[in-house]
């Protein structure tokens, strides 16, 4: 089973894709813990410096990597692992490229460009307001990146809720419940998939 969490940044994504291979973990389902962009090859290491401001690129040639890099993550890391019988479990992928992506992008540009790129099985989208998502962020005690001001984040949620309209495999989460709750939501569809 490959599952994707997306949402605004400071949503609870990562912490809930952690949560969730631990449970799996312990209850005898091998899987795999993932993230878009990739922490360990060359190109994700190019977008990460990208969104830390190190560099800058066009909007278009951001987009580009970021599908270079799934295309290597899916090849390198996600398909193995499925293969293998693992549940691989990454914290953001395709629909991050179109909520993001498409601020600043032709959204059918962007969809062409990934439509090749294998789904997931089940998306939690997690949903909580761009304000709510700055405070979190802020109490991370790091640099703000590239798309984490409260008016960008405007934006990518409302790309995000046509996508979910449009997407029937997206489980849209109430993330201002406690991260127990989520957990527990979460874990509940996952038992009914597998």
């Amino acid at each position: 089973m490959f599952i994707a969490f997306e949402g605004l940044d400071g949503s609870g994504s990562s912490t809930q894709s952690r949560l969730l291979a631990q449970r799996l973990e312990k209850n005898g389902k091998p899987s795999l813990l993932t993230k878009e962009p990739t922490s360990d090859s060359p190109i994700g290491k190019m977008i990460r410096e990208i969104l830390q401001h190190k560099w800058s690129a066009s909007p278009e040639g951001l987009q580009l990597l970021f599908s270079a890099d799934r295309a290597e993550h899916l090849k390198n890391e996600i398909e193995p692992a499925l293969d293998g019988g693992q549940v691989v479990i990454t914290d953001r992928y395709l629909y991050s490229t179109l909520a993001y992506g498409g601020m600043n992008v032709d959204m059918e540009w962007l969809k062409a460009l990934n439509k090749s790129f294998r789904l997931p099985d089940i998306t939690f989208l997690f949903k909580l307001s761009p304000e709510e998502c700055i405070k979190r962020i802020a109490g991370r005690g790091s640099d703000y990146e590239l798309f984490e001001k409260a008016e960008k984040l405007a934006k990518i949620w409302e790309n995000y809720e046509k996508i979910a309209e449009e997407s029937p495999d997206i489980q849209v989460i109430d993330a201002t419940k406690s991260i127990e709750e989520i957990a527990d939501e979460i874990w509940k569809v996952v038992l009914g998939k597998i």
